[in-house]
């Protein structure tokens, strides 16, 4: 980033190179910067479509152990889940960082992420996967979420509850899989609130919307007695649309059978998306609707676990 009249903008990180060519015990790299230069505020699922076809480029030439994606902390999150699915089976590790302050900012924190994140994969005992290195931490891609703008620590990592984490699933669809191209998917996210009606659910599904994340309450909740509402929801399912649920709680498990508000939710067609979070759950959806998978196989495996993002 660098200072503008209009606030703060994207620039080029070719001045990073010269930083780095004068640090010493760092692991040999080359830097490749992607046009167009964009704030983080700006990502689509076309710009990951774009990155995954360059980290397989990239991992296919034979001489690359690792790749390093710098990235606005905006939407790293997003970006780091999102690829997470588009890489499944990819043998090399990917790491996403970013700063919260630019590089040329007093007490950046710029280089003590960049730095750390490359003696990260320079390290032989970094499995892959895709991951997200932040201030010494190195989480897993699809377990985080960004808490805050301030401080050095912006990203919340949620723990998993089952350590055995890799990504190389049995019987995985070949369309799944990192070398086989997605297309982008037509999804949306809508939270449930207090006075969400059904006119606002079926504008979605009138806009040609293919999945729907929705955000429920707690455990799985969500206005059942709208009659309106759960026959939305219905329609959805029958139109072809895939309904899968998250909670707005960031520490809970969905289970939609626990309460009657939730089972009549479940009973319109809402796959449950377990411990998984919003950025995960868009990711994967657009992984999944982008392969070209029918409704019944997209419903399948929203429920598998393909990287961490269930556990």
């Amino acid at each position: 980033m660098c200072s503008t009249e209009g606030g703060l903008a994207p620039a080029s990180g070719k001045h990073l190179c010269e930083y780095l060519d004068k640090q010493s015990e760092l692991p040999s790299w080359q830097f490749r910067e992607l046009p167009p230069l964009i704030d983080s505020g700006n990502i689509t699922p076309t710009h990951w479509l774009h990155l995954r076809k360059e980290i397989v480029d990239a991992a296919s030439r034979g001489d690359i152990s690792g790749v390093l994606v710098l990235h606005g902390t905006d939407t790293l999150a997003y970006s780091a889940a999102a690829l997470s699915f588009q890489l499944l089976g990819l043998e090399i590790p990917v790491v996403f960082t970013g700063a919260l302050l630019s590089a040329h900012a007093p007490g950046t924190d710029a280089w003590e992420n960049l730095i750390g994140s490359l003696k990260v994969l320079g390290s032989s005992t970094l499995s892959p996967n895709v991951y997200l290195y932040f201030h010494g931490n190195l989480f897993y891609g699809v377990r985080c979420t960004k808490a805050r703008s301030i401080g050095r620590n912006p990203f919340v990592c949620l723990p998993h509850h089952n350590q055995d984490v890799e990504n190389k699933v049995p019987n995985l669809p070949d369309v799944l899989k990192y070398n086989y191209p997605k297309a982008t998917g037509n999804i949306a996210v809508i939270p449930f609130f207090p006075g969400i009606q059904a006119i606002h659910l079926s504008a979605l599904i009138e806009s040609g919307v293919q999945g729907l994340v929705l955000e429920c309450y707690g455990s799985g909740t969500g206005p059942c007695d709208d009659e309106a509402f759960v026959a939305a929801l219905r329609a959805a399912t029958d139109r072809g649309i895939v309904l899968f649920a998250v909670s707005q709680c960031l520490e809970d498990r969905i289970n939609l059978e626990l309460y009657e508000a939730g089972n009549r939710l479940y009973q319109s067609g809402l796959i449950s998306g377990q411990r998984i979070t919003r950025e995960a759950a868009v990711g994967k959806l657009q992984a999944l609707i982008g392969a070209g998978l029918k409704q019944e196989e997209i419903a399948y495996w929203l429920t598998q676990n393909l990287c961490g993002e269930l556990l």
